[in-house]
């Protein structure tokens, strides 16, 4: 099951830190199969407050995520992003092709009966 990362970032700026992690960060995803899903899309907030930017990865599932997150070629670009833009970064998993939330609802009905 393919797992993400996602980077809700607030004050995005650019500057040579982040041009050198932006120049770096594809290689450090490729040994664990990441891939961008969103880097830094114009978005419609429908609902709430979202002030700055979303990042979007997919790996093939939350070990290889981790993996990536925790390797020393991405630790070792992390403070070049992190030094100059504040922000959350979570992992979690996605769902499988035939998820259906009728079924989640449903199964949770019946285990409060």
């Amino acid at each position: 099951m393919p797992a993400f990362a996602l980077a809700h970032l607030h004050n995005p700026q650019v500057n040579e830190d982040i041009l050198r992690y932006l120049g770096r960060i594809q290689a450090t995803l490729e040994p664990f199969g990441g891939r961008f899903l969103a880097h830094g899309p114009e978005v419609t907030v429908l609902e709430g407050d979202w002030p700055g930017s979303l990042v979007i990865l997919e790996f093939p599932d939350r070990d290889q995520a981790l993996a990536w997150y925790e390797s020393p070629a991405y630790q070792e670009i992390l403070p070049l992003r992190t030094r100059h833009i504040s922000g959350s970064a979570i992992i979690f998993d996605g769902v499988p092709p035939d998820y259906d939330p009728s079924r989640r609802a449903a199964a949770r009905a019946q285990s409060t009966d």
